[in-house]
């Protein structure tokens, strides 16, 4: 009684087509594969941005010693 057999995902996706079209149905699922495509390109551009953005940030190693004091402690007030 809990699981649905293939019987009832037919008789489901008949009424569905009787209800919307195959025309209908043929152009949600183009809009839904471009929306699935649109999203996986700017996790893509995301990512080569994010690494991008870590080597920028990266501080480069001169091999000089800077030498200081901290004198006392301020608290910035934003």
């Amino acid at each position: 009684m809990g699981s649905f057999s293939i019987w009832h995902w037919l008789i489901v996706l008949v009424i569905v087509m009787m209800i919307f079209g195959t025309k209908k149905l043929r152009n949600m699922g183009a809009d839904l594969g471009g929306a699935v495509r649109g999203f996986k390109e700017g996790m893509r551009e995301g990512g080569a941005e994010a690494k991008a953005g870590e080597a920028a940030s990266t501080p480069q190693v001169t091999g000089k010693t800077v030498e200081g004091e901290v004198r006392e402690k301020t608290e910035s007030k934003a």
